[in-house]
């Protein structure tokens, strides 16, 4: 930790490693996000996703390596982050989480920042309800697919999100909930070219599937781990 506590200092790398942070999804996003919070110094995480490595992942994900193909993401993942740093308090959970599990999962601990990197809707959805509902400071990350630019990235809350599907989406249920505002969201507005999605049953639980580039979800990911670190470092 020497560099960051250069950065930082001593005070401030000492409340990374008092923290714990819940991170849902471990895809493009997710993977590098996790990685992220682990190498800042973030002393305890639970890591959560229950899909399998798939070769058309090796284009953007983490944990997408072809030694690694039909392997568990989170076991690849935490087998990275234990690597990275040794004294990990870290939780795995390699199954996905809806409903019920996902109540009982933002309260089995007590945690001090929840990372939404989940790219499916209904689940996000709840997830980000549950943090919300229990007051876990959350920032959820929206679409990445399909877009290249990443000047465009954007840090706001949810209510100001634009010209992004998810966004809509996601604003849509929550607004059922009653969540109009008081989640931050890291999105893009760029322009999404639409022959570029193709719907498919292979998606599933999805229903389609959207190009994408190697360099932008990592991206995202590593926006979406600053508002995380920068949020627990000054706690």
């Amino acid at each position: 930790m020497s560099r960051t506590e250069l950065l930082l200092g001593e005070e401030k790398v000492q409340n990374l490693i008092d923290k714990n942070v819940l991170i849902a999804g471990l895809g493009g996003v997710g993977g590098i996000c996790a990685e992220m919070i682990a190498r800042a110094g973030v002393g305890s995480m639970t890591i959560v996703d229950g899909d399998v490595v798939d070769l058309s992942n090796c284009n953007r994900q983490i944990p997408a390596l072809h030694s690694s193909e039909k392997k568990l993401k989170a076991e690849v993942m935490a087998e990275r982050l234990k690597d990275i740093n040794p004294a990990l308090n870290l939780t795995v959970i390699s199954h996905f989480i809806k409903e019920e599990k996902t109540i009982s999962l933002v309260e089995s601990q007590q945690y001090d920042y929840a990372a939404d990197c989940i790219d499916t809707l209904s689940p996000k959805v709840w997830f980000i309800k549950a943090c919300v509902d229990r007051n876990i400071p959350i920032v959820s990350s929206l679409g990445a697919g399909g877009k290249v630019d990443p000047l465009r990235i954007e840090i706001t809350d949810i209510s100001k999100s634009y010209k992004c599907n998810l966004a809509r989406y996601v604003r849509k249920y929550l607004h059922k909930a009653g969540i109009k505002t008081g989640v931050q969201v890291v999105f893009s507005p760029e322009d999404v070219d639409q022959s570029r999605i193709i719907e498919t049953e292979k998606a599933y639980p999805k229903k389609s599937i959207i190009g994408t580039i190697s360099y932008m979800p990592a991206v995202f990911g590593c926006v979406v781990a600053s508002v995380v670190i920068r949020g627990l470092y000054d706690k």
